[in-house]
């Protein structure tokens, strides 16, 4: 019977049985990575670069999309790489790092999301309040708190999970090392206290979301009661796409780590864990830029730097 100790490497979830259908995947991965990679790149460099966007809201954007870029990051580039090679083998300290950064990445995530809630409450319920409550130390000192709230939380899960006796064999039923499918693994009874942690996660989780949904019905009662259209249209304009993040990050994610073992199958988890690790960070740059002009206009200025960089070597300025 294979225990913690004598296990050097797992085996993750094949996503295909056959050839033509993996090399196929990973096509398809490396395209959803590329654009992941281009969306938040451009995003990070547009708020860099243009002056104009260097206001709270878009300073919590570029840790948004930093923590994207290093999201996917973790858990697609080895999945892209076992479909090319025909293989499932991830070792075992391997297989401990994507835990660690994967968790930690994603409560950072969720945590900002909560702080960029707040900045829209603040924004529009108390405009007049906004430079004092959301000065630049503060914006700051939010956005450690969030990394620093993810290292934590990503410690004590990590530390905990790979601390448990393993009984189950080695292959993890997902395309990369997740805590849930881990736990599968465990001996009997062992796996409470991990669940039991995750249960507690998952109810801060919970408290954050019930945070957000008070600070977004105090915004939404505020927008119906401005005099003007343009301004209502702007207000929707920031805070939906925000709203639209975080269900689909907490529904999935709940998903995945509330799910009871025994009511588990591969698809479904795959699915899941697709739908809460890979189409956020692929869909966030899209969403946060479809209906925000400031957004456009600064990624516009930094395309319109890259081609004449490249081809005129003439310098513009993100003025």
């Amino acid at each position: 019977m294979p225990n913690s100790s004598s296990i050097s490497e797992f085996l993750l979830l094949a996503l295909a049985d056959t050839r033509q259908l993996q090399l196929l995947h990973f096509w398809l991965l490396l395209g959803i990575y590329l654009a992941a990679l281009l969306g938040n790149g451009l995003i990070s460099t547009a708020v860099a670069c243009d002056h104009r966007l260097h206001t709270p809201m878009y300073f919590f954007l570029l840790n948004l999309a930093l923590l994207d870029l290093a999201c996917i990051s973790t858990t697609l580039p080895k999945a892209m790489a076992n479909a090319l090679w025909h293989t499932r083998h991830i070792s075992y300290a391997g297989c401990a790092a994507q835990v660690f950064f994967f968790f930690f990445l994603y409560s950072a995530e969720y945590s900002l999301l909560t702080i960029m809630s707040y900045d829209r409450y603040v924004a529009i319920c108390k405009p007049l309040h906004y430079g004092t409550l959301l000065g630049s130390r503060a914006c700051a000192t939010m956005a450690a708190a969030a990394w620093g709230t993810g290292v934590l939380n990503s410690l004590l899960h990590t530390a905990n999970t790979f601390s448990l006796p393993v009984c189950q064999g080695n292959a993890v039923d997902q395309f990369f090392c997740e805590i849930p499918q881990l736990v599968k693994l465990s001996c009997s009874k062992s796996y409470l206290r991990e669940d039991g942690l995750l249960l507690f996660s998952i109810c801060l989780s919970f408290g954050c979301f019930v945070f957000i949904v008070v600070s977004y019905v105090q915004i939404f009662r505020a927008v119906l009661r401005m005099p003007s259209e343009q301004g209502r249209h702007k207000a929707f304009s920031t805070c939906l796409p925000h709203l639209a993040v975080v269900s689909l990050l907490v529904s999935t994610g709940s998903l995945a780590y509330v799910k009871p073992h025994s009511q588990s199958s591969p698809f479904l988890d795959v699915t899941v864990a697709l739908l809460y690790s890979v189409v956020p960070p692929t869909l966030n740059p899209i969403i946060y830029s479809m209906r925000n002009k400031e957004i456009k206009h600064a990624i516009r200025k930094v395309l319109q730097y890259v081609h004449y960089s490249s081809f005129n070597k003439v310098p513009i300025f993100l003025t």
